[in-house]
């Protein structure tokens, strides 16, 4: 085969396998999908990305100083995509605005995955606003967040298309100025494995025995872990043996932690830490309930893991949950951080075990629909490769 004439994918992404996380999944599915297809992949990431046959990794050590890091990266980029026929962007930061500089120097055309706000989500984390990501979009903003805005809109307006994971975050790039009929909607695959074991081994195994609670996120602001501890004396008084599981890491940490010490519920809620591809099952397996009290979500793996899991799913109507969850037929949604409604819904769901097991049947067939092999033929039709 002459190998000129084989079209050639370069992804930018900030992570990838063995790397956590979405981004990282996502980016390692895309470059599967186009390899399996005859297509020559390179990959350009940060950190200790493991490549395999047909796909190429052009690694940037996290070790290096923050712009001598950036700039290598910018310079491996441009680089990798000598001959490409397509730039896919996975972050409108750092791979975003590497992709056009290869675009503007080598006339490749490039599509940019957008799957949040970053500039929201600094300027939540810096406490320069308290602003819900929709009312966000339209508010004023300077200094570094500002500057996040621009960048991450100066790379969208000048991508060939935009792909995202769900019809919310379709509708917030069209804000952005974009053309709605060049975004594409690409739900996330969720590989996940649930664990065999039974409830009470699986309690037996991470050494929290008691109905209960869990949740899972990162620990930023947004995500309303705060008012799930806030609740737990309260729901104590419904069932003396629930107990909340917080999975994940983040900013957070210290202030959650010190926030159930100071309700005297060390011994009621337990904040676990990140947990593995490995690890993450087992937790699921202990819950009798999932809950995830959050104030945005683009597309939610944690839900989709949960009723993959089998495991009761009551959330909030924030961004894409409500184009996963089906109201009443396979969980339960109430508004962010509305401390009543949540209460009553882990009291009625608790209550009801009839309603638990229509949701985690439900939610099994929900968790199906979002499978390897559909995402891949649908980044297929999405770059046209």
């Amino acid at each position: 085969m002459n190998t000129t004439k084989t079209p050639l994918l370069v992804i930018a992404t900030g992570i990838y396998p063995p790397d956590i996380g979405g981004p990282a999944t996502v980016a390692q599915s895309v470059a599967r999908a186009f390899r399996d297809r005859g297509v020559r992949v390179r990959v350009v990431t940060f950190g200790r990305g493991v490549g395999e046959e047909g796909i190429t990794l052009y690694r940037v050590s996290r070790w290096l100083p923050w712009i001598v890091r950036h700039v290598v990266y910018v310079f491996r980029v441009w680089r990798a995509s000598a001959g490409a026929s397509h730039v896919l962007a996975l972050s409108a930061k750092t791979p975003g605005v590497a992709a056009h500089i290869a675009r503007i120097m080598r006339g490749v055309p490039v599509t940019v995955r957008i799957a949040g706000d970053y500039a929201w989500e600094y300027a939540i984390q810096k406490r320069i606003t308290l602003l819900l990501i929709d009312d966000f979009q339209s508010a004023p903003v300077g200094g570094w967040a500002g500057m996040l805005r621009r960048i991450q809109r100066w790379v969208v307006r000048r991508s060939a298309r935009v792909v995202v994971p769900s019809q919310y975050l379709r509708s917030i790039v069209q804000g952005w100025g974009y053309d709605a009929e060049r975004i594409m909607v690409v739900p996330n695959a969720v590989t996940f494995a649930p664990s065999d074991l039974s409830r009470q081994d699986a309690r037996t195994r991470i050494g929290i025995p008691g109905a209960l609670i869990v949740s899972v996120g990162r620990l930023v602001p947004w995500k309303g872990f705060r008012m799930l501890i806030k609740i737990m004396p309260q729901l104590l008084e419904l069932n003396q043996f629930f107990r909340l599981v917080i999975v994940g890491d983040g900013p957070e940490r210290d202030i959650l932690r010190t926030m159930a010490k100071n309700l005297g519920l060390e011994k009621k809620v337990f904040i676990v830490g990140s947990k593995s591809h490995e690890e993450l099952p087992l937790y699921l397996a202990a819950a009798d309930l999932f809950v995830l009290n959050t104030g945005y979500e683009g597309f939610s793996h944690q839900i989709i893991e949960a009723m993959a899991a089998g495991v009761p799913v009551i959330t909030t109507t924030a961004g894409g949950n409500r184009e996963v969850i089906a109201q009443g037929e396979n969980g339960l949604m109430v508004k962010y951080n509305d401390e009543f409604n949540l209460r009553e819904a882990i009291r009625a769901l608790w209550d009801m075990p009839e309603l638990r097991e229509q949701f985690s049947e439900a939610g099994k067939v929900t968790a199906r629909i979002y499978n390897e092999e559909r995402m891949r033929d649908a980044w297929v039709t999405a770059l046209q490769l």
